[in-house]
């Protein structure tokens, strides 16, 4: 058995346009999620993070969402390629995903308990007494104060936070071997952040799982992954050990965001560092070196991909010459 709960290899995930061209939002993605072990998803909005989380357990937007090439391996076993009765038994049951926005994961008109219940009939085969009873146990387990009160309200009752609470219960509900959290802490104070974030972190603890957990937040990465991924424009530029990327970045473009960074350093009212430039539209991007691109750069670099290589043990990096030190490259 692979030491890796999931392997994506070169995901490509396109989109078809109005005037039938294709536009890819994730291409030639590669990475891996360890067992037992959290991976952080970094990037810009628009980098591709969302799209990759989708393409993993099947849910692009039909008909124009479309993986055209690569694979998705999990436990050995090609989502690609799959029927969707088998997706519909691994998404929700072996593959738990928290969604964006705590406030609208939830649907409106139907009560918490019903929601929970749902997977675990579903899922699980329990009959509807019994999945109650366990959706109370499940929100007592999430740190929902008078379970059996929560249970019977609608999602408007309760606060933000309680919500996402919500959201991670009935991600969980099954016991997935692995969770996908999708900005989980988005729209939540900084105070309730935290704990839903210690609180996924006690969770995979206790279940063994492996978590993708998808951020804008280096300090989030930082504090709670143990590998990370950096997109930029729909690829991986970047991909290491947490502590190895924070410590030596090796691509232009991470080394931006982590000097984006205010630090308690920084003087007061100080300009914050920013990277030049902006994201290209999708239908516009290069062959060759997004971030040359963004940074108006011209020759070979915008022409042809360069190769994602191992510079260091475990650390890969897209090694586009004009945004990779050369001599990290010769002296690996």
């Amino acid at each position: 058995m692979s030491e890796n709960v999931l392997e994506v290899k070169d995901l490509i995930t396109a989109f078809r346009m109005e005037d039938g061209d294709w536009v890819r939002a994730v291409d030639g993605v590669s990475f891996r999620v360890p067992k037992g072990k959290t991976v952080g998803i970094v990037g810009e909005s628009g980098c591709g993070k969302s799209v990759t989380s989708m393409s993993i357990v099947g849910l692009l937007p039909k008909p124009m969402g479309h993986v055209l090439g690569g694979e998705v391996l999990f436990k050995g076993e090609d989502l690609t390629r799959t029927s969707d009765k088998r997706m519909h038994q691994v998404r929700g049951g072996e593959i738990g995903v928290i969604f964006q926005e705590p406030m609208t994961a939830l649907n409106p008109v139907h009560r918490i308990g019903k929601q929970i219940s749902e997977s675990l009939i579903l899922h699980r085969g329990m009959n509807k007494r019994e999945a109650l009873k366990e959706s109370v146990a499940l929100l007592e387990k999430v740190g929902i104060p008078a379970p059996e009160e929560r249970v019977m309200e609608y999602p408007h009752q309760l606060s933000g936070g309680m919500r996402q609470r919500v959201v991670i219960a009935i991600a969980l509900a099954c016991k997935p071997d692995l969770l996908i959290a999708d900005e989980p802490t988005t729209a939540l104070d900084v105070t309730v952040q935290s704990q839903i974030l210690e609180l996924m972190a006690d969770l995979q603890a206790e279940m063994g799982m492996s978590t993708i957990l998808i951020t804008h937040d280096l300090g989030v990465i930082a504090g709670h992954c143990d590998e990370v991924v950096v997109m930029y424009a729909g690829r991986v530029v970047e991909r290491a050990p947490v502590q190895t990327l924070f410590s030596s970045p090796q691509h232009a473009y991470t080394r931006g965001l982590l000097q984006a960074i205010p630090t308690l350093e920084t003087p007061r009212k100080s300009r914050l560092n920013t990277i030049e430039g902006q994201v290209a539209a999708i239908s516009d991007f290069v062959p060759g070196c997004r971030f040359c691109q963004r940074m108006e750069r011209s020759g070979d670099t915008l022409k042809t991909r360069a190769p994602f290589v191992e510079i260091f043990e475990d650390h890969w990096v897209e090694a586009c010459p004009e945004c990779v030190d050369v001599s990290s490259l010769s002296a690996s």
